[in-house]
């Protein structure tokens, strides 16, 4: 039985008829299934079996008018295992794209037909082009509809294996957010230390709901990143570490890094005791003591602003210091005798950035349906009869420590993979030890279907 010109006739024969181009060809099927990468052969069927994960078939290199190739998905197991149709440097439905065949029972008969349309899909159960997206391992990967965000709470790397059709279709949303700055030590006589800067936070976000401020989407010139198929790799800053003396000022954060993009480390607390000290500067600047300035934030300076400055201490010899600051806002002055500033709140992502597991990342804050990051720490109390700490700001902010002359309660550490500043400690020791900034973290998320 002959195929005429544009038909497809499987046979219990297991042949293909198949006319396109002018030619009646027929392949002979390889009922041994393929289980591993493979180059096909002009006038072959080949039933690939991705059961135990995705395989390339690479097409005939070189080919003419007529030639023919077949692929049957033997196990329907296309859609959880794709398959990769390399073009092998001929075009594919007229692009110069690999294919993915990713459909469940799926099966192709490609034809070569000349150098403007390449390789056509002769049979009707599916269409067969270049893809019209990219594709990328690397990090904890979470779906969310259309989208995939890679999360990474570590060093690692973000590999492009494949870019798509279009420029806009590789262009990627990211969260870099740095290690936060760890809270100042206090001491005799004085005790008023300053919180930890949060990490710097720099977001650009297409994702609904993103309206923080700090999103660079909709600045002018805006800084996203167009990604090609390659290997980024991923840093994720350290928090700074805790001061282990009294009397001494905190450490900053690392920088955070993807591509282009960096973040710097949040500023250090100011130590408490005889000198004053200004805090630290740094994606957002530590708190200071004795009245000296908050540590600068957004240092180095980026639009939008990574963070914001560190407060500042009680001007009197009065046990108080400054919060740090945070991504969303200044870090709070002390509000009087033996009280330290609050830490500032950082600045937040939308929950659909991170898609359903958001709520194991970042803190909740004011902005409902959001997840927060890059908080500062706060400064502490102190005195026999100290009010209760002040707080750490929304996105993993440390508490300030407790005081209670002599002694106290230790501060609290900056969120791990929040970019959260460490809370300053009231008295070193016994008690009253600053807390360490919290570690980095980033994301990156793009339309993959």
């Amino acid at each position: 039985m002959s195929g005429k010109v544009g038909d497809n006739v499987f046979r219990a024969s297991g042949l293909v008829k198949a006319a396109a181009a002018g030619r009646t060809g027929t392949v002979d099927w390889c009922t041994t299934a393929k289980t591993s990468p493979l180059t096909a052969e002009s006038g072959k069927g080949y039933f690939v079996n991705t059961t135990c994960g995705a395989i390339t078939v690479t097409l005939p290199a070189s080919p003419t008018a007529g030639d023919i190739v077949s692929l049957k998905d033997y196990a329907e197991t296309w859609d959880s295992n794709a398959v990769t149709l390399a073009r092998n440097s001929s075009k594919i439905g007229g692009m110069c794209f690999d294919a993915t065949l990713s459909t469940e029972g799926q099966s192709i008969t490609m034809v070569y037909v000349d150098g403007t349309q390449g390789w056509e899909n002769i049979q009707t159960d599916t269409s067969v082009k270049g893809n019209e997206y990219l594709t990328a391992t690397g990090g904890t990967i979470v779906t969310c509809g259309d989208y995939k965000t890679h999360i990474f709470t570590g060093d690692g790397c973000f590999a492009v294996s494949k870019v798509g059709v279009t420029a806009p279709n590789n262009v990627v949303d990211y969260l870099v957010v740095a290690g936060g700055g760890s809270g100042g030590s206090g001491g005799a006589p004085s005790y008023m230390s300053g919180g930890g800067g949060g990490g710097g936070f720099r977001v650009f976000s297409t994702a609904p709901g993103s309206n923080s401020p700090l999103n660079n989407s909709g600045a002018s010139p805006n800084t996203e990143v167009t990604v090609t198929a390659t290997t980024y790799p991923i840093t994720i800053g350290g928090g700074g570490a805790a001061a282990s003396a009294d009397n001494t000022k905190g450490c900053a954060g690392t920088v955070s890094t993807f591509s282009t993009v960096t973040s710097a480390g949040g500023g250090f607390g100011a130590a408490g005791g005889g000198t004053p000290e200004a805090g630290g500067p740094g994606g957002s600047g530590g708190g200071s003591s004795q009245g000296q300035a908050g540590g600068t934030g957004n240092d180095p300076p980026v639009s939008p602003a990574q963070g914001q400055d560190g407060g500042v201490g009680d001007a009197g010899n009065n046990n108080s210091g400054g919060g740090g600051g945070g991504a969303g806002a200044t870090g709070g002055p002390s509000p009087g005798p033996n009280v330290g500033g609050p830490g500032a709140d950082g600045s937040y992502i939308a929950e659909s950035f991170i898609g359903p597991t958001s709520g194991s990342y970042g803190t909740p804050g004011p902005v409902s349906v959001t997840r927060y990051f890059a908080g500062g720490g706060g400064a502490p109390s102190n005195g026999p009869s100290a009010p209760a700490a002040p707080t750490g700001g929304a996105g993993g902010g440390g508490d300030g420590g407790p005081g209670g002359n002599p002694g106290g309660v230790d501060a609290g550490a900056g969120t791990t993979n929040t970019g959260g500043g460490g809370g300053g400690g009231a008295f070193d020791p016994p008690g009253g030890v600053p807390g360490a900034g919290g570690s980095g973290f980033v994301a990156i998320r793009y339309k993959y279907q």
